[in-house]
């Protein structure tokens, strides 16, 4: 997808959440994947037209999936010296939210039940969903990080990847060794969660200045620093993403760009890498 179109999807996504108070918009839980699943029914492939309130619904429900990014991301740095193993799988997930956000922002949802892919296509008012059969290699954990990896305008990020978990490097073979190896030992006394210490661990990672894509390395868990700094990234680019695209135009995301319940402990600022442009304007 072109930069361009890209940038049009997002806002004619967004302008339907523009007129009503952006305090109470976010839909009931699993609305998307309901009105996506009538929508389907029996059929495996085909293409069919939604409505612009069901267009809005992948908006609030990249919105609310990077909510989860940002919410995990407090969780790993919460538990970063209480807990290695759960401040590792917290930071992963913190990643995986993120891109998955990323992935309804492409207009991309997985139908696991009905066993298909949905990829929306809008054209000028028309709003199109293709339904496409999901293959054995589309789990979730490769289908989300693959659909942004592979498109023109993440393609060549560092900071994306296609989640190979079989690389030395990689963010789900990390969190694979922190869920399914024997023996990982290393637990350390547990500490009571210390809100003092969120901010100061918060302000660490926001001030690191990295080289290169920091890619959690397998053989080094809990390899929470690159962990959590990626994940770091990752949210804040979203954030930077969207705040390119709708300037200050659209209601509902000056309301959730910075929920309430987050404000005190995260700025959403980093130092930014020297040796790329990712966070260069993105128009």
């Amino acid at each position: 997808m072109a930069k361009n179109l890209l940038h049009k999807q997002v806002e004619v996504m967004f302008s339907g959440l523009n007129n009503n108070s952006a305090t109470k918009t976010l839909p009931e839980p699993g609305t998307l994947k309901e009105n996506l699943s009538r929508l389907v029914g029996n059929d495996k492939s085909g293409s069919k037209a939604i409505q612009k309130s069901t267009l809005s619904q992948f908006a609030t429900a990249s919105v609310e999936m990077w909510h989860r990014s940002v919410h995990s991301f407090l969780v790993s740095a919460s538990l970063t010296k209480a807990s290695p193993l759960w401040s590792s799988v917290a930071g992963y997930y913190s990643s995986h939210y993120s891109i998955r956000a990323f992935a309804h922002l492409l207009g991309y949802f997985q139908l696991y039940r009905k066993g298909c892919i949905i990829r929306l296509e809008i054209n000028g008012s028309q709003y199109i969903c293709h339904i496409l059969k999901k293959g054995s290699n589309d789990r979730e954990h490769k289908f989300y990080w693959k659909i942004v990896k592979r498109n023109s305008f993440f393609a060549s990020n560092p900071f994306f990847t296609l989640n190979d978990e079989f690389q030395a490097q990689s963010d789900s073979g990390h969190r694979n060794k922190a869920n399914y190896f024997d023996h990982i030992d290393g637990f350390p006394q547990f500490q009571i969660l210390d809100e003092t210490y969120l901010k100061q661990r918060i302000g660490t990672i926001a001030g690191m200045e990295v080289n290169d894509a920091p890619i959690p390395i397998v053989d080094s868990y809990p390899d929470i620093n690159n962990v959590q700094l990626i994940a770091y990234h990752r949210l804040v680019i979203f954030r930077n993403f969207i705040d390119t695209i709708l300037r200050d135009s659209n209601r509902f995301w000056k309301v959730h760009r910075r929920p309430n319940w987050c404000s005190d402990y995260i700025d959403f600022q980093v130092v930014q890498p020297r040796y790329t442009t990712i966070y260069s304007d993105f128009r």
